[in-house]
């Protein structure tokens, strides 16, 4: 298997690309797409793969900029990486590259490098940076033809094919070709959109050696850091002096507050980077008064963390209530038992009891001060926010 190395995508392919098969990032105009090629280039190289970028619509330094621009230093992979140029001789300029497309308007030239290739080198990881360029360059037919050859040489010398795709308006027969026949998978990149893109999202069209899947992931593209799973935004909950605040804070890379007295008046706000995901949080005052607030986010959340004071059962009835209207949402959601290194601090099973929870909702111990358990926590209630798939 080749990992892509983007978070859950692997997972949804059952751990990866097996070698000998191909699969097409599918991307629609106006989203970033191209970062998942690159991406997958990356972690091959860090997996001790060897990896071939087909370059086509700029020049080769600018491609190699933009792995930096995302903190991926491929130069200490050099040996490991092999760039086929087919950009520099479409505008009459040198190459300093091993490979290079010498006329890249002509489909047989490009036959020539990529067959040549695939039988010189050893079992490889080749991602075309953009298939869209050559198909505009040398023609539909003339590429699909030439896209079935390669697909299958590499299944006969084991390599692994990934191809970036822009669905720009091409002939219906070309996109029902691209979207079901030519290639082993097909990953559907896209935008969630009103007047302006705010969302962007990734999910398996088709897999022929993965469990089929109808799941669907927010993303984001940070730089650096390549592609990270977006939660827009996750709400933190629970009664006066649970420790709410506390809670946002050490799970955030960033985060403020807005205080008076030393409380929360209004809303805390932070944003969580942990294991290729990226997530906004965003913490309510206890007070009743402010009930309205939970409710107006609650309706704008994918899953809550409910904070209780472990030391302080006479809050639960409070806490309930406050679930309560989380619940009526349907919101995933995980009970954080904080304050459990305080004296008197009730057991999680007492704390299950008290709250009466379905053995499906989590109770997470956490020391929030210290950030112990905050992290488990945030595992926890992203897996159930994801399907656990």
């Amino acid at each position: 298997m080749v990992e892509t190395g983007i978070p859950k995508l692997d997972e949804f392919l059952g751990g990866g690309i097996p070698k000998g098969k191909s699969l097409v990032y599918y991307s629609q105009p106006g989203v970033e797409g191209e970062i998942f090629g690159m991406q997958t280039v990356y972690n091959s190289l860090k997996s001790g793969g060897n990896c071939v970028f087909v370059v086509s619509s700029t020049i080769p330094s600018i491609t190699k900029g933009l792995f930096k621009e995302f903190g991926w230093d491929i130069d200490e992979y050099r040996d490991r990486l092999f760039i086929v140029d087919a950009y520099n001789p479409l505008i009459g300029a040198p190459s300093d590259e091993k490979y290079v497309v010498s006329n890249p308007d002509n489909i047989e030239n490009f036959n020539k490098v990529i067959i040549d290739l695939i039988k010189e080198l050893p079992p490889s990881t080749i991602v075309f940076g953009s298939l869209s360029t050559i198909m505009d360059l040398c023609g539909e037919k003339e590429t699909i033809e030439s896209v079935k050859n390669w697909n299958k040489m590499a299944m006969l010398y084991n390599h692994v094919l990934v191809y970036n795709f822009t669905v720009w308006p091409y002939s219906q027969e070309t996109l029902h070709l691209i979207k079901e026949e030519l290639f082993n998978a097909v990953i559907s990149i896209g935008s969630i959109a009103e007047r302006v893109i705010f969302g962007q999202y990734f999910g398996i069209l088709k897999s022929d050696w993965a469990k089929e899947t109808k799941t669907s992931m927010l993303f984001r593209v940070l730089r650096p850091g390549g592609i990270k799973l977006f939660i827009p935004k996750i709400l933190v909950t629970g009664p006066f002096d649970a420790g709410k605040s506390t809670f946002v804070h050490a799970l955030s890379t960033r985060a403020i507050s807005v205080d008076r007295l030393g409380t929360t008046i209004a809303m805390d706000h932070g944003h969580v980077d942990y294991k290729g995901f990226s997530a906004d949080i965003f913490g309510t005052p206890g007070q009743e008064r402010f009930d309205p607030i939970i409710k107006l986010l609650s309706g704008e959340s994918m899953g809550v963390f409910l904070v209780v004071d472990s030391t302080n059962p006479a809050d639960f009835v409070r806490a309930k209530h406050m679930l309560d209207i989380t619940k009526s949402y349907g919101l995933p959601y995980v009970v954080v038992a904080n304050k459990q290194d305080m004296p008197g601090a009730l057991k999680l099973e007492e704390i299950r009891e008290q709250f009466n929870l379905p053995d499906d909702v989590p109770v997470c111990p956490t020391v929030a001060k210290d950030k112990v358990g905050v992290f488990e926590a945030f595992e926890v209630l992203i897996e159930k926010i994801t399907g656990g798939t």
